[in-house]
C-alpha cells in the first residue's frame, strides 16, 4: 500500500466530516430522488429549458454551491440572477459603464463579484444584486482578469489576469493580500474545501497550500508539453481530479494528489479572445466541456471515451457548469440552456433490462 501523503489523509479526515455537514445542511435538497450518473443518463440528456433574454453572449456563469440560484454575465453588459428550481430570472442588472465579463458567487446567494470587460479599468467588483449596491472595489490589475476563483473556508479570493499576476484577496479588503507573478495567461482554481489552490500557465499546473502559499508551490504538475494558452483549470467536488483546458482545444483530466495525467481529450481549438470551459459531474465520473465550434462533449473519466457530443449551431465555445448534486448541466452562449435527461429516452432503457 502506497504511503499516504499528509494532504491526502487530511483531505480524507476534512471530506468526510465536510460530507456529514453538507449531508445535514441539504437535507431539504434530498427530498428529490438521487439517480446515479450513468453513461445511459448522459447520453438522454438534451436542452429541457432555455432562457433567451441576454441580448449578447453569456461570458460567463455560476452555480450557488448552497441554494439554487445561478448567476450570468453577458455581453450585453447584464449580470442576471436566476432561480433554477422555479425558471425564473429573478434579477437583472445593468454593468454599462464597466461591461462585466466573469462573475463569482460569494458565500452569500445575492452578492456576487465581478470582472469588467471595458479595457480601461480593470477593477473588480463586489456587488449586492439584493439592491444593486457596490460593496467593495478590488484595485490591482492592469489587463484584462482572464480568471476569477472563490474560497469556500474563509472570505478569500484569488484573480489571474493577462498582466502576468495572480493576486490573492480578501473581500474586506480593497487592496490584495499578496501578489504572484506568472509568465503567461494563467488560469487559477481553489479545490471545494478552500485548502489548495493551482495556478495553471505554460503547460504547468502549480499547487499551493492556501495557507502558507508564500512558500511557493508544493507541487508542479505537467500537462505533457501543451504549452499553449491554459483556459480553466478545476477540481472535481471530492478534490481528487483536476482538469485543465487549453487554447488549443485540448482538456487535461488528472489526479490531483500525485499529479499523474490520466487523459485528454480533443476538441476544437478556440481564439484567443475565448475560453474553452469544461466541467465534472458532481462524482467527478464525467467530464463536460464546450469546444472551439460551438459544440458540447462529454467522457467517461474512468475510461477517457468519448460518451456523445452535441452539436451547435453557433460557433464559439459555449460556457458550462455542472449544478451541484443535480442530474443538470447549463451551457451559456448567446441563451442559456439547462440539459437535463429525457426520462422518455430512459423508458425503453429501462424496460430493456
Amino acid at each position: 500500500m502506497e504511503q499516504q501523503s499528509e494532504r491526502e489523509r487530511e483531505h480524507n479526515h476534512n471530506h468526510n466530516h465536510h460530507h456529514q455537514q453538507q449531508h445535514h445542511y441539504h437535507h431539504h435538497h434530498q427530498d428529490k430522488v438521487s439517480l446515479e450518473l450513468t453513461e445511459e443518463i448522459l447520453k438522454s440528456m438534451e436542452v429541457g429549458m432555455a432562457f433567451r433574454d441576454h441580448n449578447g453572449r453569456i461570458s460567463s456563469m455560476d452555480f450557488h454551491k448552497a441554494s439554487s440560484y445561478l448567476v450570468t454575465a453577458s455581453d450585453d453588459e447584464s449580470i442576471r440572477l436566476y432561480d433554477v428550481t422555479n425558471a425564473m430570472c429573478l434579477k437583472t442588472i445593468n454593468s454599462k459603464k464597466y461591461g462585466v465579463d466573469l462573475v463569482c458567487f460569494t458565500s452569500h446567494p445575492t452578492t456576487v463579484i465581478y470582472s469588467s470587460k471595458n479595457g480601461w479599468d480593470e477593477s473588480l467588483r463586489l456587488l449586492s444584486l439584493h439592491d444593486n449596491k457596490y460593496l467593495r472595489y478590488f484595485k490591482g490589475h492592469h489587463d484584462r482578469v482572464v480568471s476569477l476563483s472563490m474560497c469556500s473556508r474563509k472570505e478569500c479570493f484569488i484573480s489571474g489576469s493577462m498582466d502576468r499576476t495572480v493576486l490573492l484577496w480578501d473581500q474586506r479588503a480593497e487592496k490584495c493580500q499578496s501578489l504572484l507573478r506568472v509568465q503567461g495567461r494563467p488560469a487559477v482554481a481553489y479545490d471545494d474545501q478552500g485548502l489548495v489552490f493551482a495556478i495553471a500557465y505554460n503547460g504547468f499546473i502549480r499547487m499551493f497550500d492556501a495557507r502558507k502559499y508564500e512558500k511557493g508551490p508544493f507541487d508542479i504538475f505537467s500537462v505533457g508539453g501543451d504549452i499553449s494558452d491554459a483556459n480553466v483549470v478545476k477540481f472535481s467536488n471530492d478534490g481528487r481530479l483536476m482538469l485543465l483546458t487549453t487554447m488549443d482545444g485540448r482538456i487535461h483530466v488528472l489526479d490531483s494528489f500525485r499529479g499523474t495525467l490520466l487523459s485528454t481529450y480533443n476538441v476544437k481549438p478556440v481564439s484567443s479572445n475565448s475560453t474553452l470551459e469544461a466541467s465534472f459531474s458532481p462524482e467527478g465520473t464525467f467530464v463536460v466541456s464546450g469546444s472551439g465550434d460551438g459544440s458540447v462533449y462529454a467522457w467517461n473519466v474512468r475510461t477517457g471515451k468519448e460518451v456523445i457530443s452535441w452539436i451547435s449551431t453557433e460557433f464559439e465555445p459555449p460556457v458550462i457548469k455542472w449544478a451541484p448534486g443535480c442530474l443538470m448541466f447549463a451551457t451559456g452562449s448567446s441563451e442559456l440552456s439547462f440539459w437535463i435527461p429525457d426520462l422518455s429516452k430512459l423508458a425503453s432503457f429501462i424496460g430493456s433490462k
